[in-house]
């Protein structure tokens, strides 16, 4: 699987007042095969489930809270 290291800085407000990560298609595929895990305290990944919407050629994947993680996908 690859995979996409995010940051707390990589998350935009929209205008529904949540936080999303905006990719392209291409990076990441459609969304069916997409893991998205939390950076813990602890150092260590823990899957949430994240809605994910999709528009044109963009996925979104949405949050309350920006917060420092990584996506999951298989090429």
């Amino acid at each position: 699987m690859a995979q996409i290291i995010f940051s707390k800085e990589d998350f935009t407000k929209n205008n529904e007042k949540e936080y999303q990560l905006e990719y392209n298609v291409n990076e990441i595929g459609e969304g069916s095969d997409l893991i998205v895990e939390r950076l813990t305290e602890k150092g260590d990944y823990e899957t949430i489930q994240a809605p994910l919407r999709r528009s044109n050629d963009k996925v979104f994947i949405i949050w309350d809270s920006p917060f420092n993680g990584r996506i999951l996908f298989d090429l």
